[in-house]
């Protein structure tokens, strides 16, 4: 009989998409039911996935506190309920406010919890949520923001991407067509959409590009029409399922700075210009970046310079790629051993020893 893991996880696709991964690891050899808040429902097939919604509120207003930690208690009291019922086992976290009432009612059941950080950063919750738990799986081990009392806790694994995307076969030629790909985040990012549009237009009129981006869904026929209008060749995309695809069309990325798109850029060896969101959570997309800057694998610009800085960069990007092949090579050497079995066995191994 197979044993019974709960993943808890909810919100954007930065938190749902390594539950997704850490239930390919997983599923063969347990049976894994996941824990979503209904914003997280979007990236969740019912077809696939066990689901149980526990749609855990953020406070941000002082004054609703009291309510807020009853609704906590209800919660928590639903999650000891779906615990016992399902006869869990052990119980995984990625992180969020959404985690609080199953990691307090597993404290509660005694039962085993581990932590997964996939920005390097430490996350407020999983700072919290250390202090119950057996292991933290973590991308680095130079994480920031980490307690050195819990170092003994800290795993380092390779980022969790999903398993097709193993199976991809890389391509380095170049083509004489350079191919443009702009990500920003799950949403689309209003900010590319509004200063990016323009400089491609400029480029395009000396050299033969392509843009691949991603837009909000509003946005997509305006998009579209705009670069037609101006002869550039385009390809306009809202949300995309498939989004490995748009990957392997690209020679450059111009991305948020989200700890799943960049491992996924990574993996597949595509150097990105990474732009951080400036009002994310404890910072975590500027120190996602920089790890892929300190590896020479990427370019950072911050927000506030990036009307500044960004046409010149993507000229030299596209007409002197000493610099650009440079970085293709550092990404080859960080993902080096970087396989499926190996994440997979990590996993398995410090589960199955604590």
């Amino acid at each position: 009989m197979k044993k019974k893991f709960l993943i808890s996880t909810g919100g954007s696709g930065g938190h749902v998409v390594p539950a997704i991964v850490l239930y390919e690891h997983l599923t063969k050899e347990i049976d894994v039911i996941i824990s979503t808040d209904k914003r997280g429902l979007k990236y969740l097939d019912k077809s696939i996935y066990q689901l149980e919604i526990i749609n855990t509120p953020k406070s941000k207003n002082i004054f609703f506190l009291p309510f807020y930690f009853i609704i906590i208690l209800i919660l928590t009291i639903k999650s000891l309920y779906l615990l016992k019922n399902k006869k869990i086992e052990r119980v995984f976290s990625i992180g969020g406010y959404m985690s609080l009432p199953l990691i307090l009612a597993a404290k509660l059941l005694n039962l085993k919890i581990y932590l997964i950080e996939p920005n390097h950063v430490l996350g407020r919750a999983n700072k919290f949520y250390l202090n119950f738990s057996k292991k933290i799986f973590c991308y680095s081990e130079k994480i920031r923001n980490f307690p050195d009392k819990f170092k003994n806790k800290l795993i380092n694994i390779n980022p969790l991407i999903k398993k097709e995307i193993y199976k991809t076969k890389l391509l380095d030629e170049i083509n004489n067509q350079f191919t443009l790909l702009i990500v920003g985040g799950s949403q689309g990012a209003n900010f590319f959409d509004s200063n990016l549009k323009n400089i491609i237009v400029n480029i395009s009129k000396k050299l033969n590009i392509k843009v691949i981006q991603q837009t909000s869904e509003k946005n997509t026929v305006f998009l579209k029409n705009f670069y037609a209008t101006n002869n550039v060749e385009n390809q306009i995309f809202s949300f995309s399922k498939d989004f490995t695809k748009n990957i392997l069309q690209a020679d450059l990325c111009i991305t948020r700075a989200g700890a799943s798109t960049l491992a996924e850029l990574s993996f597949l060896n595509v150097p990105f210009i990474a732009v951080p969101l400036p009002n994310s959570k404890d910072n975590h997309q500027f120190e996602n970046a920089n790890f892929y800057k300190n590896n020479d694998c990427c370019w950072l610009i911050e927000q506030e310079h990036f009307d500044k800085k960004i046409e010149d960069l993507l000229k030299e990007i596209i007409i002197n790629k000493t610099n650009y092949l440079k970085k293709k090579q550092n990404l080859k050497k960080l993902n080096y051993q970087n396989t499926w079995i190996n994440v997979n066995q990590k996993i398995l191994g410090i589960i199955n020893e604590n």
